[in-house]
């Protein structure tokens, strides 16, 4: 049986078995677990993050399986072109941007910025993004930020 890789999905037509929990329009996540694959949807977002947790489904159906659409990890990516926003905004192409999601696997942009005001040199994200096509989403180019922890971040200092 072939099943999806690891990841993100949206749902285009609701699971056969359980399709209140896993409707058509869905974010999801694939995943193995003991060398079985699941879906589950998520359960909490923070810092424009999804977590999940149980329950979970076992992914068994793999014509249903086929009908998901992969879609970028989130994370942290540059704009391939300017954006232009509703309100006269703009976000300049190669802007560094927050990839998230919303519940519907709808893409969400949030764009980095940069406080003056502030003494450290750190970049900020607002939980207010901008949501986009799957063309853009398809043109995002990842942005290979260096995650570090508080213990990292002690040890250099």
């Amino acid at each position: 049986m072939t099943l999806p890789a690891n990841g993100l999905y949206r749902t285009t037509i609701p699971h056969p078995l359980v399709p209140s929990e896993l409707p058509e329009g869905r974010l999801v996540y694939v995943g193995r677990k003991n060398g079985e694959a699941f879906v589950v949807v998520p359960h909490f977002n923070e810092n424009n993050r999804w977590f999940w947790r149980e329950p979970v489904t076992p992914l068994t159906d793999e014509v249903w399986a086929r009908t998901m659409i992969a879609l970028p990890a989130e994370g942290f990516y540059t704009l391939p072109r300017a954006l232009e926003l509703g309100n006269g905004g703009r976000w300049l192409e190669n802007a560094i941007v927050q990839l998230g999601y919303d519940r519907t696997g709808q893409g969400i942009l949030f764009v980095a910025e940069k406080r003056e005001a502030m003494a450290d040199n750190a970049l900020y994200f607002s939980d207010r993004g901008h949501r986009i096509d799957d063309t853009l989403l398809r043109q995002l180019r990842w942005a290979p930020i260096l995650p570090v922890s508080e213990t990292d971040d002690a040890i250099r200092h």
